[in-house]
């Protein structure tokens, strides 16, 4: 795959993108040079050094350290979406790993804050959301093994609904909204997943393939407009990502939610981000507490999008491989 699009991802100003490109489109190998040169600039160009430079030396994001139990329950999670967590998600995106001894410093801060029965405010008893994330975000940074993400993943897997997804609310059915589990066991390699994880993966497919990723007794906007960081918020594109990541890609029940990708590409073949979350666009439902939340911008709304451009086009990659 060549293309000025393609030219356009490999422009050195983003070394995340540069280096998905080169593996993902071009089927380079992670010991190639390219890619190596272009994995160890992440930390020191582009989204990912903005990020971190921010960082205190502790690890975390937020102003201090937890001195009450109030602080303690909101510590690296509120407010939404530029406190620590947040920020994991997407540095795990962009590749990031415990390989940086600051995302060590981070992933040790959620183990210690988040991921301990003892703690007031655990993800062990959370939402899917909270947990997928998590799960999918210390995996990618290479946790992957340890017991506290196992049980995370194991969470999920007691927690996978009667229809084959996820929700957020207890006792009710799944959600297409409920996406976050099934990132997650994206983010596991193959040879790790076990038989239950697997059966759950395939129950998971089915349940949006059903759905054709967006059909859910209402046309609900925001899943037509693509995102990024999507925090935990679905669209069309996270269906087709994660779907298409899981071996899903030759299933014909894509082809509706591929139709509108396409019609979503500019002349000049690239796409554009919608909006950042959160969402207040048209069909929206209104938030006010969302209202007073600052959001995590990484590209300008209503322009072509880097990384918007190279999920998509991952995507495109992968369906025309499984044909």
């Amino acid at each position: 795959m060549s293309s000025p699009v393609v030219e356009w991802l490999l422009e050195p100003d983003q070394p995340s993108v540069r280096a998905y490109a080169l593996t993902d489109l071009l089927g380079r190998r992670e010991d190639d040079p390219d890619v190596r040169a272009a994995r160890s600039r992440i930390a020191r160009v582009g989204w990912a050094h903005d990020m971190l430079r921010l960082q205190k030396p502790a690890g975390y994001w937020e102003r201090r350290e937890p001195k009450s139990l109030k602080e303690w329950f909101s510590f690296l999670y509120f407010p939404e979406y530029r406190t620590t967590i947040w920020r994991a998600v997407v540095l795990a995106d962009l590749g990031m790993t415990s390989a940086d001894p600051r995302i060590r410093k981070l992933a040790e801060l959620i183990f210690r804050y988040k991921l301990q029965l003892s703690s007031p405010f655990n993800f062990f008893h959370e939402e899917v959301c909270a947990v997928g994330n998590v799960a999918r975000t210390l995996t990618r940074f290479g946790y992957g093994d340890d017991r506290r993400v196992r049980m995370l993943f194991d969470w999920m897997l007691e927690d996978q609904r009667e229809n084959g997804g996820w929700n957020c609310s207890p006792e009710a059915p799944g959600t297409l909204d409920g996406w976050e589990a099934l990132a997650a066991f994206a983010a596991v390699p193959q040879a790790k997943r076990s038989a239950r994880m697997d059966r759950a993966i395939a129950r998971g497919a089915e349940f949006y393939l059903k759905r054709n990723l967006f059909r859910e007794g209402r046309r609900y906007a925001p899943w037509f407009r693509f995102h990024y960081p999507t925090h935990y918020f679905y669209d069309v594109l996270v269906g087709l990502d994660v779907l298409t990541r899981l071996g899903f890609a030759d299933d014909p029940r894509l082809r509706s939610a591929l139709n509108i990708l396409r019609d979503k590409r500019r002349r000049d073949g690239t796409w554009v981000i919608d909006r950042v979350h959160p969402d207040f666009g048209r069909g929206t439902k209104i938030d006010l507490h969302a209202r007073r939340i600052t959001p995590l911008i990484l590209e300008e709304p209503g322009r072509p999008s880097k990384w918007i451009t190279l999920t998509a086009l991952r995507v495109l990659d992968r369906v025309e491989r499984a044909q």
